[in-house]
C-alpha cells in the first residue's frame, strides 16, 4: 500500500504522514528532507552562476542515511530547498531514491510536494494537505521556538508566501493536487483531529479500491 501526502510548507503533512505510517505500520519518508539536505549542502553557493550544477552533484552524492532532521527544519533551509528543487538535475537525482522507497514490497507513506502526481501516481491513497499561510507560519514558528531557536515571525510568513509562489510556478509543474487526491484543510483542526480525518480518508480510499477489484 502506497500513501501519498502532499501539500505546502507547514501544512501539517509531515506530522500527518508520520502518524499514518504508525497507524498502518508502514515506513515513512519525508521527501522534503532530501531537498533540504541538498540545499544546505550548497548554501554557500546558492546565488552563484553555477548553482544548478553544484546542486545536481550534491543530490547525486547525497547520503540519505546521514540526514539529521534537527539540522534541516529551519525556515532558512526551507528557502534553500525551494530554490534548488526547481532544477531538473536535482529532481532527477532524487527521483530514484523516492521511487525505490515508495515501491518497497510492503508499501510506504511519503510526504512532499509531488508524491501523488510524479513520484507515486499509482498510490492507493492520496491526500493534499492545505492550511492558511498565517496558520502555517505560526505552526512553523512554534516548532522552531520549541527547539530553543529565535525566529522572526514576519520574515517567516514572508518566506512561506514566497515559497508558495515558487512552488506554484515551478517549471516541473508537479505541485498541485492529483486529480484523485482528497483535499484536507487543517486550518481549523488541531493535530489530533487532522490525523483522525486523514486516517478516515485513507481507509475510505482503501475501501473504494477494494470495491473496484
Amino acid at each position: 500500500m502506497i500513501i501519498a501526502v502532499d501539500g505546502p510548507a507547514a501544512s501539517g503533512k509531515g506530522t500527518i504522514a508520520a502518524a499514518l505510517g504508525r497507524h498502518f505500520n508502514l515506513p515513512h519518508l519525508d521527501t522534503g528532507l532530501l531537498y533540504r539536505a541538498v540545499g544546505l549542502a550548497v548554501k554557500a553557493h546558492i546565488d552563484a552562476p553555477g548553482i544548478e550544477a553544484l546542486a545536481t552533484r550534491a543530490a547525486q552524492e547525497l547520503d540519505a542515511a546521514a540526514i539529521d532532521p534537527e539540522y534541516l527544519l529551519g525556515a532558512e533551509v526551507g528557502v534553500l530547498a525551494s530554490k534548488i528543487a526547481v532544477f531538473p538535475g536535482v529532481r532527477k537525482a532524487l527521483f530514484a531514491f523516492q521511487r525505490d522507497f515508495a515501491t518497497q514490497p510492503l508499501g510506504a507513506v511519503l510526504d512532499g510536494r509531488d508524491i501523488g502526481t510524479t513520484i507515486a501516481p499509482e498510490a492507493d491513497a492520496k491526500l493534499f494537505i492545505v492550511a492558511d499561510a498565517h496558520i502555517r507560519a505560526d505552526r512553523r514558528a512554534r516548532q522552531i521556538e520549541a527547539r530553543g531557536q529565535n525566529v522572526d515571525r514576519e520574515k517567516l510568513l514572508a518566506d512561506i508566501k514566497a515559497r508558495d509562489a515558487r512552488d506554484a510556478a515551478a517549471p516541473h509543474g508537479g505541485f498541485h493536487p492529483a486529480h484523485d487526491a482528497v483535499l484536507l484543510d487543517t486550518t481549523n483542526l488541531d493535530i489530533e483531529a487532522a490525523i483522525t480525518a486523514a486516517i478516515a480518508q485513507v481507509e475510505a480510499a482503501i475501501a473504494r479500491k477494494s470495491a473496484r477489484s
